[in-house]
């Protein structure tokens, strides 16, 4: 269960991180509550995930999820552009996530 948990408030990390961007420096409010509300909820669920789960293990997870997130976000709605090196670069993330699961 922490794992999916770890893995959720890491899609909420890309959640935040995406708002975040749209806030104009906090300056538009529905951007800044979409990444208020997200931010609480993705610490939350990484700090319950930690609760089970090795510290370094479960940030470096969050972190992961949330990064590939949030471009793969971003390339999803045309705000960056796709490459085969990005694509690649993303699938080694995700390897090396899938590989700390695999040892933890």
């Amino acid at each position: 269960m922490s794992w999916l948990i770890l893995v959720v408030s890491g899609l909420f990390e890309a959640v935040w991180a995406t708002a975040l961007g749209k806030t104009a420096g906090f300056t538009r409010l529905w951007p800044s509550v979409v990444f208020f509300a997200g931010l609480a909820v993705s610490m939350g669920g990484l700090a319950y995930a930690m609760r089970d789960l090795p510290t370094g293990t479960s940030y470096a997870v969050w972190v992961a999820v949330g990064a590939v997130g949030t471009v793969v976000y971003a390339m999803a709605t045309g705000d960056e552009t796709i490459s085969p090196l990005k694509v690649l670069f993303l699938v080694g993330i995700i390897g090396c996530v899938v590989g700390l699961k695999a040892v933890s």
